[in-house]
């Protein structure tokens, strides 16, 4: 096996995951995260990205880059740690290209309040 499928394995068994929830929490089928557990299939950067999200570490632990399974404190441009941002938020975030104007990010605020809202009906 590889060191990624170890680590993985390693650390969603840790946090008392199930193949099946860690699925649902990266939007993913349990066949495929233990396709990845087994070396059958190597998943995307983005792919393994959201692994690592969801498992609370890093993608380069997972690779084998380091041996710290530790997440470094979120820090804002003051130098203050402050609050990690949630799967979603990460998701919305990464979405989001930085070179992207104030009226263009305001577009964006409001497609996700409108979309939030949307769903509260449902």
């Amino acid at each position: 096996m590889s060191v990624t499928s170890e680590r993985m394995k390693e650390q969603r068994k840790m946090k008392k995951l199930t193949q099946t929830s860690l699925a649902e929490l990266v939007n993913s089928s349990r066949s495929s995260i233990a396709q990845i557990e087994t070396d059958k299939y190597t998943p995307s950067f983005a792919m393994l990205s959201l692994i690592a999200d969801a498992l609370d570490t890093t993608v380069e632990y997972l690779q084998g880059k380091t041996d710290s399974p530790l997440k470094a404190p979120a820090v804002d441009d003051n130098g203050d740690e402050n609050e990690p941002l949630t799967p979603n938020q990460r998701h919305i975030a990464y979405s989001i290209d930085p070179d992207v104007s104030d009226e263009e990010r305001e577009d964006i605020i409001k497609m996700v309040q409108l979309a939030m809202k949307h769903r509260r009906r449902i």
